[in-house]
């Protein structure tokens, strides 16, 4: 099939995305909209460098542009204050953006311009209203922190709010941010309008500024509950401990703790969100039947603007004899844009497994429906549901069976809401533990083996086309080929495209002689990431989605981001992200939806949809309870099951069950003393026996795997193999023999069929593949049109070289371009620290600085600067981590004038130890 990707369409759906995405949290005195005949004075640094994405894998991706907001307003004919804007590009050349050194090493803010008070007078008398921009980074490997510049603001951001603030008659402050950050000064200086606008994505300043110019009325809801502190919520006390993370708050998570045990805490409420314009939301109709619930309503806008609303709904459950949260988001829809005085009719159905609760207390273990009265309330946001409907379920109802499964080992003590005289008050209970036998439960659910036949000619094409069945093609298998197919390949392995994070399922030669293509992974639920360089789309992230509870329009662009991936030969994007926002400080909370299970798995879904309309998948992750960056590889969870089957592990339930996921990501750390990559009751007992689960699971890049009580450790292929989680990602070699897992087989640790299980898993998801396809010829090809020139590159084979302990490349007639990047690839057979050796000569005057930055694996690894040379060589020197098998470098030119000599290689520290090499990047 020939498929079209029209990029100004892509363009318009990614910005759409934006501005429903957008949150309003004040509008007062007229603010906004922005009237186009006024000026308008932007203050901020960041005006002039948005931040698109966090950072870390969620967020490298190679574009040639990105629309920033500033960049938003005068392409939608706002008037800006040229003298205030020329200030401000004179100071950032002389003060450049901080991108940080290696990997986690962003910063999370960037240094403010001070303000000289008469420059703000000045710019008032230019123009009566001000936009001050506040900018936040924060992602992989770095949480964020209670400092100044990351979840505080800096000295010079508050000056800049209050000077502004004096002189202006309106200010409006927009948060380019990942994730909340605090308000409490904000709120202070008193803004007229505040407004998170998350990060957008290379479009987030063309969605950004419709909202602003009115051209669109925000219609973003909160995905979190902002409290008044850090401290209010309940996660607060163990998160960023390194060893232990105990889950005391057990259920009572954002908003299900604020409602219950502590309003008075909430600065803005969960859900909530202005518009430009009113809506009346009125109950039509509402029934209750054995498997659902169904409501409807009527939708009116009665305000003078067009605009969207968000209806939602919320269970208010009795507490019964386990103990419920005080409201539970169970349903929600968006309506169509309503001019003044028109209505819509919306239909929400209510799922009974979403009003049901989790009974982890022994011998129980089941979803249940306690007998009470259940209230539905209906309304736009937590706080504000002037609907009602109610029932009475006159004996409890055991909604699903389950077995104890992922139960914690350690006694701790959780949060359980009880029913008093007075009210509902907070006592502590005794948590739960498992009694299962996880040894015997495994041995009992061991799958046979099938004889191994060799070789019979049968590819994997005649199974799927029904020739031959799976069991006769596995039989063909060798040890030596089942124990490849278990490990992925990568970063950047040359069987599939270039720079990315992996190769899985035909990794070796004789593999691919059985007709198993190598299918490509990439990096990431903000885009793809190459790291060779080529350009990609960079979508918003996934709190500014969420924040649009549109899942028919996040299904879209999803259909979008997919036809991309088949441009580029990608198989799985690796996301959607879809951890818990348990902790406002979580570094990687900008990837992820929301602190609510539901909006996560209805999210996760619709983006899935959106893939899978096109014959692609995504990789949900991080499976599960990835609630902190710190220590984030040794990090033991320790969680009740109730609380992983209500918060942490419903998402990806419903993303399975409603998403029809096929490929699962596990995490780095551990859940209750045993790492999750090679955890039976997650991958096997939850994911498959009760999910029913069909489709191939992977670890995290590098991850730990341990035996329960033993340490856990790096490339530990066999316990992750007996927990059914099929694809160690990643190995240097796939095709290697590697001899733990002979040894296990040898020893009968490991059997074969465990191994052809887990391959049966693998091929049963690359046959469905476009990389099966393409290998029979009947791929899908791509066409993209309106995509300018600069926003591709040249359809040109990255080029590997070998690289011993030295390596040196001709780089005659690389010559600078600003905004342009010359890539290539190494084959390293060493890993280790390289001292890297540029020269390159310029023309230009003594006083010019033309910089170079090295990106290794995606990552900025050192930036040379060079003057004027007078026409003469120059060498620069930095030294650069390489300890992937496969390494895209990437040189990238900040500015023109340079013309380039060579780039040399040379080994200055051999790793041995790669565990301590990677510790040691972490």
């Amino acid at each position: 099939m020939k498929r079209i990707l029209d990029w100004n369409k892509y363009i318009e759906k990614a910005a759409e995305t934006v501005s429903e995405g957008i949150v309003m949290l004040k509008n007062n005195n007229n603010a906004l909209p922005i009237d186009l005949n006024e000026t308008i004075s932007v203050f901020g640094r960041i005006q002039l460098h948005y931040y698109k994405s966090g950072t870390g894998s969620g967020g490298m991706v190679n574009v040639s542009k990105v629309t920033g907001i500033l960049d938003g307003l005068l392409e939608s004919g706002v008037k800006i204050n040229n003298d205030l804007l020329d200030i401000y590009k004179k100071w950032d050349e002389e003060n450049p953006f901080d991108l940080g050194d290696g990997w986690g090493g962003e910063p999370w803010s960037q240094k403010e311009m001070p303000l000289d008070e008469k420059k703000v007078e000045q710019a008032a008398s230019a123009s009566s209203k001000a936009i001050v921009i506040i900018g936040r980074t924060a992602g992989e490997e770095q949480d964020a922190r209670i400092e100044k510049g990351s979840y505080l603001l800096t000295d010079e951001e508050l000056d800049m709010l209050q000077k502004v603030r004096r002189h202006f008659e309106k200010v409006i402050v927009l948060l380019n941010v990942g994730g909340l950050i605090d308000l409490e000064k904000i709120e202070e200086v008193a803004p007229d309008a505040l407004l998170y606008v998350w990060q957008g994505g290379m479009t987030g300043g063309k969605g950004t500024a419709d909202v602003l110019t009115g051209k669109v009325s925000p219609s973003g809801k909160l995905p979190d509950t902002i409290a008044l502190k850090v401290a209010d919520y309940p996660s607060d006390p163990y998160f960023g401990n390194k060893n232990k993370d105990f889950y005391t708050e057990d259920i009572f998570v954002g908003y299900r703790w604020f409602e219950t045990f502590a309003k008075e805490a909430v600065l803005y409420p969960f859900g909530f969100g202005l518009s430009y314009t009113t809506f009346e939301i009125e109950l039509t109709y509402a029934k209750k039947y054995d498997d659902e619930s169904i409501i409807s309503v009527r939708v009116t806008n009665t305000g003078r603007f067009k605009g969207k609303e968000v209806v939602q709904v919320y269970c208010e459950a009795p507490h019964g004899r386990l103990g419920k949260a005080k409201r539970v988001l169970c349903g929600f829809a968006k309506t169509k844009e309503l001019v003044p005085n028109e209505s819509q009719s919306l239909k929400i159905k209510i799922n009974s497994k979403d009003l049901a609760s989790y009974d982890d207390s022994e011998g129980k273990h089941c979803w249940i429906i306690e007998k009470g009265k259940y209230i539905l309330h209906i309304g736009n946001n937590v706080r504000n549901c002037p609907n009602t409907f109610s029932f009475t379920i006159d004996d409890d109802i055991i909604i699903e069976q389950c077995a104890q499964a992922l139960a914690p080992v350690e006694a701790f003590e959780r949060i359980k809401a009880v029913e008093t005289a007075a009210g509902v008050s907070k006592i502590m209970e005794s948590v739960p533990l498992s009694n299962v036998d996880e040894k015997k439960r495994m041995i009992d659910k061991l799958p046979g083996d099938i004889a191994y036949t060799g070789d019979r000619g049968i590819k994997l094409c005649d199974v799927r086309d029904g020739r031959n069945t799976m069991e006769e093609f596995i039989a063909q298998l060798s040890d030596h080929d089942l124990s490849c197919i278990i490990r992925g390949e990568g970063m950047g392995s040359p069987r599939v495209t270039p720079g990315t994070a992996s190769a899985f399922g035909g990794v070796s030669d004789e593999l691919e002689k059985f007709g198993i293509p190598a299918c490509c992974c990439s990096d990431g639920p903000s885009g793809l990431r190459l790291d060779c360089g080529t350009k990609a789309f960079s979508l918003p992230n996934g709190t500014l989605i969420a924040s649009t509870f549109n899942r028919e329009l996040v299904e879209e662009l999803f259909s979008f981001m997919g036809t991309e991936m088949i441009a580029n030969k990608v198989e799985c994007l690796l996301g959607p992200g879809m951890n818990i926002h348990r902790h406002p400080l979580n570094g990687r909370n900008f990837e992820y939806f929301s602190e609510d299970p539901f909006l996560t798995g209805q999210m996760a879904s619709a983006e899935l949809s959106g893939l899978h309309n096109v014959g692609v998948t995504g990789t949900i992750k991080h499976f599960c309870a990835n609630n902190q960056e710190t220590n984030r590889h040794f990090l033991d969870s320790v969680v009740s099951e109730r609380a992983l089957r209500e918060i942490y592990l419903k998402g990806f339930e419903i993303a399975v069950k409603n998403g029809k996921a096929s490929t699962i990501m596990t995490t780095y750390g551990a859940i209750n003393g045993l790492w999750t990559a090679g955890n039976f009751d997650l991958n096997t007992v939850i994911l498959r026996n009760e999910w029913k689960f069909s489709g191939l699971t992977m670890t995290d890049w590098w991850a730990n795997v341990n035996y329960r009580g033993l340490e856990p450790k790096r490339s530990y292929y066999v316990p992750m193999a007996k927990a059914q989680n099929d694809v160690y990602m990643v190995c240097p070699d796939s095709s290697e023999v590697d001899n733990d897992i002979m040894s296990a087989l040898e020893s009968g640790e490991l059997t074969r069929g465990e191994l052809q299980r887990n391959a049966a898993n693998i091929l049963g998801f690359v046959m469905g593949t476009q990389a099966m396809k393409r290998l029979t010829g009947d791929g899908d090809t791509v066409e993209i049109i309106n995509r300018s020139e600069s926003e591709c590159d040249a359809d040109e084979p990255v080029v590997f070289y070998e690289l011993g302990n030295k390596l040196a490349i001709d780089l005659n007639g690389v010559t600078s371009v600003k905004g342009r990047n010359y890539s290539f690839a190494l084959t390293v057979n060493t890993p280790g620290w390289y001292k890297v050796t540029v020269t390159a000569s310029s023309t230009q005057s003594s006083l010019a600085q033309i910089p170079v930055t090295l990106f290794a694996m995606g990552t900025p690894c050192g930036t040379l600067t060079w003057n004027g040379t007078n026409g003469e060589p120059v060498s620069l020197s930095c030294e650069i981590p390489m300890f992937s098998k496969y390494t895209a470098i990437r040189i990238y030119f900040a500015q023109n004038g340079l013309d380039m000599s060579s780039i040399d290689f040379e080994l200055v520290k051999k790793v041995e130890n790669m565990d301590i090499a990677f510790a040691a990047e972490e």
